[in-house]
């Protein structure tokens, strides 16, 4: 059996059932919805409904990392983050953090977070990992080259043997740190220094990468780029075309989902969910 995941609130068994993350931006500026949830009431209804349609995780961001979004200190971004934290304690969900910053996650964490979502695998503030280590805090490790999610793109570059080998430096780095590896979880980082035809690959063959790893991986291709690309759709109107790049991953070994509609992505996974483990009771999340 494999050995189930703590975070926070939750201890979610991978393989049983697909864990859904609400997307919880409380940015003027992230490309699809900012400004919506910015003020803390605000993000504390949306969290709540999100809560309500399904959603084991929050994942709150306080700085947008869309293409040519500006840079804040870690200053503000904590202005943002922290008063909504503190409206999120206590609400039956775990909590996460989105950011790349050391002492934002520290200060996220010690605020009520229960786990950092770090865009940069690691990789990117030297200090992130001992904060991991220092709060046993579990990390999810995005595939990434830097800030600019359209950075250091390159077509000929094989995609899956880049994210194995990032991969194995964060691990690396996360071992050098102290943070045990069943709390790391993996992200291929679609829509960040991809093609649209390697996002595609990178779904595809999202099987290969877990394998290699025996780690979970979280997916979230939630109204990225490409999909308005295939579909022709704006970025509020890409949700139908996110769930099937989502329902795609599952079926290749996503263990969680990352995305903005959550009661779409509820009722979908629990009838795929259920289709993938030929069951009608594939399996619950603890609380």
């Amino acid at each position: 059996m494999t050995r189930p995941l703590k975070i926070g609130p939750l201890e979610h068994v991978p393989g049983a059932r697909t864990l859904l993350m609400g997307i919880l931006n409380v940015t003027p500026d992230s490309f699809s919805d900012g400004g919506r949830h910015d003020a803390p009431a605000a993000a504390l209804v949306h969290a709540r409904t999100m809560i309500a349609q399904g959603a084991g995780i929050i994942d709150v961001g306080g700085e947008s990392t869309r293409p040519g979004a500006q840079r804040i200190p870690a200053e503000e971004e904590l202005a943002r983050i922290l008063p909504v934290l503190a409206d999120l304690r206590g609400l039956a969900c775990a909590v996460s953090i989105d950011t790349y910053k050391a002492d934002v996650a520290a200060a996220a964490i010690g605020a009520g977070a229960h786990v950092i979502n770090d865009i940069l695998g690691l990789q990117g503030d030297p200090d992130m990992a001992l904060v991991a280590a220092r709060t046993g805090a579990p990390v999810i490790a995005m595939h990434n080259r830097g800030l600019d999610p359209t950075a250091d793109v390159d077509p000929a570059r094989d995609i899956v043997a880049d994210m194995i080998a990032f991969f194995a430096r964060t691990l690396e780095i996360a071992d050098q740190a102290g943070v045990a590896r069943d709390r790391i979880i993996l992200d291929p980082g679609i829509g960040f220094a991809k093609t649209e035809e390697q996002n595609l690959i990178a779904l595809n063959r999202l099987d290969e990468v877990k394998a290699h790893f025996g780690l979970p991986v979280l997916v979230g291709a939630s109204r990225k780029r490409f999909i308005g690309t295939l579909t022709g759709r704006e970025a509020a109107e890409r949700d139908a075309g996110s769930l099937g790049a989502h329902l795609a991953a599952v079926a290749r070994g996503a263990d969680i989902i990352r995305a903005h509609d959550v009661a779409l992505h509820a009722d979908a996974l629990k009838v795929a969910d259920a289709v993938l483990h030929e069951s009608m009771d594939c399996g619950e999340t603890t609380q």
